[in-house]
């Protein structure tokens, strides 16, 4: 009886670690903000979310970046390929706080100057 119960309880173990492995992992949606509104922001994110950059009217490859910490944020080059646009944006990978400063290479555009700070 004894024996029989504890088949019972490591197999009721295995099916629920199984059950556990596909689960699926959860999805974190993106923030997105227009160019114009981060200039002196704080954007708040969570570990593995990105932040998605609308140019408005500039060119998405138009913008580059310097990340004061890239351990915490990393920074994605806007580009075209083909008929679909990627806009620039950062990726947050550890938890943390870090200033960007974003340019735009056509010129008289004020830099870019906000903080990522990055939860778990």
């Amino acid at each position: 009886m004894k024996t029989l119960r504890v088949t019972l309880v490591a197999a009721a173990a295995t099916a629920l670690l199984a059950l556990a492995a596909c689960a699926p992992t959860p999805v974190i949606a993106p923030v997105t903000k227009s160019a114009n509104d981060l200039q002196g922001a704080t954007v708040e994110l969570v570990v593995g979310q990105v932040l998605n950059i609308n140019t408005g009217d500039l060119a998405v490859d138009s913008y580059t970046a310097e990340v004061s910490d890239p351990a915490v944020a990393e920074f994605t080059q806007g580009r075209e390929d083909g008929s679909a646009t990627f806009n620039p944006g950062f990726t947050a990978k550890a938890e943390g706080t870090t200033e960007v400063t974003m340019t735009n290479e056509q010129g008289g555009i004020q830099p870019l100057e906000f903080t990522i700070t990055v939860s778990k």
